[in-house]
């Protein structure tokens, strides 16, 4: 892989359980890339990216994202490849019981982290990075949906990933909020952070331009940049 590359699939058929789902995947992405993954409801983004974070196994060709060879990736390992990346979904996934900051704790303490003064400097860190740095103390039910998307993006950056997934990002939010959220992704690439994001938006997408990659027809393709045609 080169140096660069921080995502590659080559040759790799992606399965979920035993259906077939994409063939003969090729894919590159570098360090500070922004990709879009696109494509019709089951045609295939979801399974690219959990096939990424070690949920569905690469049967077939090679893969790797970071130092993990997803070919041949442990159960064992599957932990330490998450802890390596940052993930943000559509429904935010925060923990309804708990403040963002105790969201955030839970995370940090999951992933090895024990010294309290630097996880509470780290938490801070992160949501101040996302413009929440006043609303620690918040419950998930007190925030807006892009408030809580963001809380799900400080949650993604804790340990430092070179690589966020990103599924559906926007797709509970309304325009303004869209723009918001995109804005600090591209700016996340920016800092060298791969992000790859599949979307159905194509309307932000034209606003926010970037490369794209299509699933189509069991079958992916590479694309420079967001064109009419999306």
């Amino acid at each position: 892989m080169p140096l660069d590359t921080i995502i590659e699939l080559k040759n790799a058929f992606i399965y979920q359980d035993d259906h077939l789902v994409l063939s003969n995947v090729n894919i590159q992405i570098n360090k500070g890339d922004f990709v879009y993954l696109i494509g019709k409801t089951g045609t295939g983004k979801s399974s690219i990216l959990k096939t990424l974070y070690g949920a569905l196994p690469l049967k077939d060709g090679e893969g790797m994202i970071g130092e993990f060879d997803l070919a041949n990736l442990k159960r064992k390992q599957i932990p330490y490849l998450r802890r390596s990346l940052g993930i943000v979904f559509q429904d935010f996934e925060l923990l309804s019981d708990r403040t963002v900051n105790d969201n955030l704790l839970f995370v940090l303490k999951a992933t090895g982290w024990k010294n309290k003064s630097e996880m509470e400097l780290r938490m801070q860190e992160v949501l101040d990075k996302v413009g929440m740095g006043n609303k620690g103390y918040k419950m998930p039910h007190e925030l807006s949906g892009g408030e809580q998307q963001r809380v799900s993006v400080a949650r993604a950056l804790l340990n430092d990933p070179s690589v966020i997934l990103a599924d559906e990002p926007t797709g509970n939010l309304d325009p303004y909020t869209t723009e918001e959220i995109l804005n600090l992704l591209f700016d996340i690439s920016k800092n060298g952070r791969a992000v790859l994001m599949a979307t159905h938006d194509y309307v932000h997408m034209k606003k926010f331009s970037s490369r794209i990659i299509r699933c189509i027809d069991n079958s992916v393709i590479s694309e420079k940049a967001v064109s009419e045609n999306v």
